[in-house]
């Protein structure tokens, strides 16, 4: 079964026209082997811990107020540990105890390594042989094509300046991969370009345009957040890469300089479980890039808070603790860089200036959860909010309630019938929006300052629908990436749409279209066989009265 839980675009023009391959060398060995040790390092605390439990469990200390007497010995104890160690004896000659150790091989160079168990999950990967060039192995026997096959390879993985990436978070068989698609417009193409796999069930991706732990260097990287509380940061430029760049989180290093010390204070140091200012505790459900600072990414987590990372350090430079539940949902105003919207499961959205993390804040209220919040490009002062409800609300930021219960909006849509997961309002076409739901059906709005007017409603074959978003440069404004529960991505140029060129004529300039005009629809369809195990999933859900939707997928 497949599903994508996450899209984003990125810009023309930013993605590198030649990507390179990944390379695995000694610099690259010492850095995973590092990073490796501190995760096994983790596991052996935890194995330690549930020995001290079992321990105590049958020891004669006290657990949760009870006392626990050890059983007293009996003879027949004695006998049986009489009979075992008689058993030993004959088994010494064979030791058996030291079976899985490695043997010790003695080496007169110097610069061999110290003979003994190696902590690292890549053990011995050191001792392997291997050489710079494949003709100088003398196990290798088939014949390099030469320089031919190299350049089909590296066209092969050519972007163009006209061509946009689309990022995917996708979940396929209990494995999370994020996938880049190449989307070529003229063509009516997209293709997944390379992915790479996730620790965890991905929840949320943005495209980064600052290159982490390097003040002031452009980059091409995409942010991920997943079931897990630390923030994956991986280069785009780079295929069939192993680990990312850079990681948020409790440590917050850089996969390219891990302290020599680190391991040790890891070995000193458990895992928090508790909310602080330094790292989230609990998963990722959102993340939003600074466009005016690129070196600034907020993220919202289901621990309650909010963290401003800067990516110059890989650091958080300030956390906010505005809500009182799960914060799912971020934006940055279009206009005030500083300036913040989130929103939440508390039913509350809050307008708080980062630079201002201990001053009062505006505040909303919605009948339900939050899903998703944005602020219009087109109307600074206007920002819209989604609920699990399926309403779409237009807020007034200078129409300030005296309390969340009593917050008046400027007008609300009931959009779907199911939860309205996701909306994307459009940047080139003012009055542009597209709503997206789990009752699996795309709508297209044209907002006017009455009220919102209906322009048309699909169903693009997708699933339930948990991301939709319009293109963001302004020769493909039209364009609308879609995905959802069947692990489908389509592109739906909206222009194309009879209604929409009807409506939305009068507003911009649209595309010329010679001849009859018929809709296009560019995409990877979901695989039938994954469909029908879908279907038939869904159906013993219902049957069982389970709630659907991407909202049962997250952790309580």
């Amino acid at each position: 079964m497949s599903m994508i839980t996450a899209t984003a675009w990125v810009p023309r023009g930013h993605a590198a026209a030649f990507p390179t391959k990944y390379v695995f060398d000694e610099d690259e060995y010492s850095r995973i082997s590092k990073l490796a040790k501190l995760e096994l390092e983790d596991a052996k605390d935890d194995l330690e811990n549930a020995r001290q439990a079992m321990n105590k469990s049958v020891g004669g200390e006290e657990i949760g107020g009870v006392k626990v007497d050890q059983p007293d010995a009996s003879p027949g104890d004695d006998e049986a540990q009489s009979g075992a160690e008689e058993g030993d004896d004959d088994l010494e000659e064979y030791d058996m105890e030291n079976y899985d150790d490695e043997p010790v091989v003695e080496d007169d160079d110097e610069d061999a390594d110290e003979a003994g168990p190696n902590d690292s999950i890549f053990g011995n990967i050191k001792g392997l042989a291997y050489y710079t060039d494949n003709k100088d192995d003398p196990y290798i026997t088939l014949p390099e094509e030469g320089g031919e096959s190299d350049e089909e390879e590296r066209e092969e993985l050519q972007i163009l300046a006209t061509d946009n990436l689309i990022l995917s978070a996708r979940i396929e068989d209990e494995v999370a991969h994020l996938e880049t698609y190449v989307y070529e417009d003229e063509a009516d193409n997209l293709y997944v370009h390379h992915d790479v796999m996730l620790p965890a069930i991905p929840l949320c991706v943005e495209w980064v345009n600052a290159r982490p732990n390097r003040s002031g260097q452009i980059g091409n990287f995409a942010a991920v957040g997943t079931m897990d509380p630390d923030i994956e940061l991986w280069d785009l430029d780079i295929v069939d890469g192993m680990y990312p760049t850079a990681v948020l989180g409790q440590s917050s290093q850089t996969a390219a300089e891990v302290p020599s010390d680190l391991i040790e204070k890891k070995k000193k140091k458990k895992k928090s479980k508790k909310a602080n200012d330094s790292y989230h505790v609990d998963s990722i459900l959102a993340l939003a890039a600074n466009r005016h600072s690129s070196n600034l990414l907020a993220s919202a987590s289901a621990d309650k808070t909010i963290k401003l990372w800067d990516l110059n350090t890989c650091t958080a430079a300030q956390s906010y603790s505005h809500h009182t539940d799960k914060v799912c949902a971020l934006s940055w105003h279009p206009t005030q860089a500083s300036v913040l919207l989130s929103g939440s499961y508390d039913r509350t959205i809050v307008a708080a200036d980062m630079r201002a993390p201990n001053s009062a804040v505006p505040r909303w209220g919605v009948e339900s959860d939050v899903e998703q919040v944005r602020c219009d490009p087109h109307n600074d002062q206007h920002f819209y909010v989604s609920t699990e409800n399926g309403i779409l609300h237009c807020f007034d930021a200078r129409q300030l309630p005296p309390s969340p219960e009593k917050s008046k909006a400027l007008w609300t849509l009931q959009a779907h019938e199911g939860s309205l997961s996701c909306f994307s309002i459009n940047p080139v076409v003012p009055g542009f929006i597209a709503t997206g739901s789990t009752d699996r059906t795309v709508k297209l709005w044209n907002i006017v300052e009455s009220a919102p007017s209906m322009v048309v409603s699909r169903d693009l074959g997708v699933g339930k629908v948990f991301s939709a978003h319009f293109a963001p440069d302004e020769a493909v404004a039209f364009r609308l990436a879609v995905a959802g529960s069947k692990g489908a991505v389509q592109v739906w140029d909206t222009s194309t749409n009879r209604a929409v060129r009807e409506v939305f004529a009068g507003k911009v300039k649209m595309p010329v279209l010679d001849g009859e005009v018929k809709e296009r629809l560019v995409g990877l369809p979901a695989d039938d066989e994954e469909a029908e195990e879908e279907a038939e999933a869904e159906a013993a859900a219902e049957g069982n009265g389970e709630a659907g939707g991407w909202e049962s997928m997250e952790e309580d």
